[in-house]
């Protein structure tokens, strides 16, 4: 039986459509698209906004503030992961609209310290050649 090598966390590629996101990532920004024509925020990157079909998408720095809408306490690392178990995968409501996945970071994977609804605040974490956006409790709401 083959052994597989143990990998470091994953690290994501940008495409040309995401590009703009981990730029901003590198610089300690969460950015969102924007529709020119209806003003509604856009996440995941895309061409047209999903809110009115225009084309006039434009990125724009979002506030790194939401919510915890749900999340899963993963205890089952994927083959190859070297990192820390468990982790939470939340699904953040982001204060402009959309919502997102990312890890959530500074509280105990323990449903107990999990209230939905909880402020949170983006922190930004270096892995490999990329930065990626997180979440932490928003600071003096513990």
């Amino acid at each position: 039986m083959a052994s597989h090598p143990v990998q470091t966390k994953p690290v994501p590629v940008p495409t040309p459509a995401t590009l703009p996101y981990w730029q901003g990532t590198h610089v300690g920004e969460l950015r969102l698209q924007r529709c020119g024509a209806c003003a509604g925020h856009v996440f995941y990157p895309r061409t047209h906004c999903p809110h009115c079909g225009a084309a006039a998408l434009a990125w724009v720095r979002a506030s790194g503030r939401g919510r915890l809408h749900s999340y899963v306490i993963n205890h089952l690392a994927a083959p190859g992961w070297a990192g820390q178990m468990p982790i939470i995968v939340a699904v953040v409501a982001l204060d402009e609209g959309p919502r997102l996945l990312a890890n959530l970071v500074g509280v105990a994977p323990d449903p107990a310290q999990l209230e939905l609804d909880m402020p949170l605040q983006v922190v930004f974490e270096a892995r490999g050649e990329q930065v990626l956006p997180m979440f932490e409790p928003m600071k003096g709401l513990q």
